[in-house]
């Protein structure tokens, strides 16, 4: 007879080693305690595998920094912005360290406007400047937000409704350069230029006791493509200069308001352009942010300055990159730590449970907790000589 070799047998090995105590159904006491602590070490489970997988599913920020060892790139910039001057009055150019040609950079286009918004331009410009002022200000304790969101601020200035019967006293400047990674300078001068293969020179000589007006308001200054988590400083910004006369207009409008009795000034915007990588679970980009700082210089002629009125942003590439990360745990651990949960939650109403049972018996001697049951009286025997081993039934 052959002895049958198969799964069964190696089951049965397997579980021979069980080196968990089980307990038959039979010697199993129900009690209101434990039962008690059932219910409640479930509800307890149940909310923290809830909090477990809310923290699994929402990811943290990782910032990294490194050196910026990618030189051959370019740096891409959205210019926008309305000067109050007329645009055969003045001239925007860009120069960088490595005097290339200006024309490889790209073409701004100049656009004949009226400082003044429309209202439905200046409700959207007061917005646009709140909200940019709040994120500034607030954006530490809201970048987590800003980063995981996939939506990007962009503003679009809305078409003017309201056309004023006088002639244009404004210029919009806007478009798209694309630079070198290296120091640049871009300035808005009075006057036109004239470019040769190694740089250009200003025709504003006519202009030198001419008051000018430099005014200006900026609706787009980025660098690189428009990414959540980026905050551009200098959208929003708008500057008033006033040639001597407040007028109803410059009251009205919610700005930093200077005065100048000459009406020349060079309003500097000192940049850190950094670049930046965000790293998704589902997309990778490459942008850039900046730092800005101003200096506002008035030139006074007859006390001999020299300077050129404008407005001057000059910007500088940083040494380091800025390593966004969005990162979780992973698969494994998740599932670790819900094991953990449940397990840990198991022994310690096992522990409990014990307990309460040990202080119950200690000030309630026996049956403390037991279900009450019917106790059977004891009836009479009929048959009052009994042999020694028999069993009665009654």
């Amino acid at each position: 007879m052959l002895r049958y070799r198969g799964v069964k047998q190696a089951l049965d090995a397997v579980s021979q080693l069980d080196a968990f105590p089980k307990v038959k159904e039979e010697f199993v006491q129900p009690t209101r305690v434990g039962g008690t602590l059932s219910l409640i070490s479930r509800l307890v489970i149940i909310f923290l595998i809830y909090n477990e997988v809310s923290y699994y599913l929402d990811s943290r920020l990782i910032f990294k920094f490194v050196p910026d060892t990618d030189l051959q790139s370019k740096l891409k910039v959205h210019i926008d912005l309305t000067v109050a001057m007329p645009c055969k009055s003045i001239g925007a150019d860009i120069l960088d360290s490595t005097s290339q040609n200006v024309f490889s950079f790209g073409i701004l286009q100049e656009e004949d406007t009226w400082f003044e918004l429309c209202p439905s331009q200046r409700i959207h410009f007061d917005f646009m400047q709140h909200h940019n002022s709040y994120l500034r200000n607030e954006y530490h304790s809201v970048a987590e937000i800003l980063y995981k969101s996939d939506h990007a601020v962009v503003y679009s200035m809305p078409e003017r409704v309201y056309i004023p019967e006088r002639p244009h006293d404004a210029c919009r400047i806007h478009g798209v350069l694309t630079l070198n990674k290296v120091a640049g300078n871009f300035h808005i001068t009075v006057g036109k230029t004239v470019h040769f293969s190694r740089g250009h020179i200003h025709l504003n000589s006519i202009f030198a006791n001419t008051p000018t007006n430099f005014s200006h308001r900026i609706n787009r200054f980025s660098f690189g493509e428009h990414t959540a988590g980026i905050i551009h400083p200098l959208e929003g910004d708008e500057k008033i200069y006033n040639n001597g006369k407040c007028s109803y207009l410059m009251v009205k409008i919610r700005t930093d308001f200077f005065f100048n009795s000459s009406g020349q000034v060079m309003m500097q915007y000192f940049i850190e352009v950094v670049p930046t990588d965000v790293e998704k679970f589902y997309s990778h980009s490459k942008t850039y942010q900046y730092t800005v700082r101003e200096n506002l210089q008035h030139i006074d002629i007859d006390k001999g300055m020299q300077a050129v009125a404008g407005i001057y942003f000059k910007y500088d590439m940083s040494a380091l990159r800025v390593i966004v990360r969005q990162d979780r745990d992973g698969i494994a651990q998740f599932i670790v730590r819900l094991s953990s949960i449940i397990a840990g939650i198991v022994v310690i109403s096992g522990f409990l449970s014990k307990c309460m049972h040990l202080i119950g018996d200690l000030c309630c001697p026996r049956s403390h907790d037991r279900l009450p049951t019917e106790t059977a009286t004891p009836k009479p025997c009929k048959e009052q000589n009994l042999t020694k081993g028999a069993i009665v039934i009654s």
